[in-house]
């Protein structure tokens, strides 16, 4: 297959944001590696799905491996798999604290290695995580998120420096509570409280910031705050 056309990976990719992003990036041309766990097969030619727990380093493989063989390239990962778990610190189990770890972290430490090398053969690229501002602005039950995709942010930063001069940007959306199948109907009026803009936000908000950063090329290490400013405080 032609390789002219740039491609994007995307994780978590079956539903929700992923999902979204998956059909935004199509309707910018972009060829489109998705994967999730049970991601099935989709009839557009463009489109590559690769079904597979993302906290294995072996699926990290096959989705590049996989990518590069149907399309040749890597322009933009979006490190968007995740999950959320709340409840207060001493209740968490080793069993959560290792599934958390595996997706929000390992998760993208596997795939993100394999992208920058490909990255910096090319001389260009695109990194962005959807993280969260949790880091910034703390609330109870929440430590772990705060844990894991803060520390994406941070990583966020590092990996822009450390990456610049070779041509391949990384950037973080945060986004505050967002109508995805992560939050259940009955919790939006109470996480709308929690944003000084009074609302859930939804799933276009942060496609559109993705995007945003996709078409900005002198923006690199930017934690983009998508959250109705409950980052900015109360």
């Amino acid at each position: 297959m032609s390789a002219g056309k740039k491609v994007v990976i995307i994780t978590g990719a079956s539903q929700g944001i992923g999902e979204a992003l998956l059909r935004a990036y199509r309707n910018r041309d972009f060829r489109v590696v998705a994967n999730s766990r049970s991601i099935k097969p989709l009839p557009d030619p463009d489109v590559l799905t690769v079904a597979g727990d993302i906290s294995d380093f072996k699926t990290a493989e096959r989705i590049m491996s996989q990518a590069l063989e149907r399309f040749g390239r890597v322009d933009t990962l979006v490190n968007n798999a995740g999950t959320f778990v709340a409840r207060p610190f001493t209740e968490y189990t080793a069993e959560d604290y290792a599934q958390i770890l595996g997706i929000n972290l390992n998760g993208f430490f596997h795939i993100t290695r394999h992208a920058v090398r490909e990255m910096l053969k090319r001389g260009s690229g695109h990194i962005v995580q959807i993280t969260t501002s949790l880091d910034v602005h703390a609330s109870s039950n929440t430590a772990l998120a705060a844990l894991t995709k803060g520390g994406l942010n941070a990583a966020t930063r590092a990996l822009a420096v450390e990456y610049a001069s070779r041509g391949v940007r990384v950037n973080a959306v945060a986004p505050g509570a967002i109508k995805t199948p992560m939050h259940a109907p009955e919790t939006h009026e109470f996480l709308a409280k929690q944003h000084p803009i009074g609302r859930v936000g939804e799933v276009r908000d942060v496609v559109d910031a993705v995007l945003y950063l996709e078409g900005a090329a002198f923006i690199t290490g930017e934690i983009l705050h998508v959250d109705g400013g409950q980052s900015a405080g109360h």
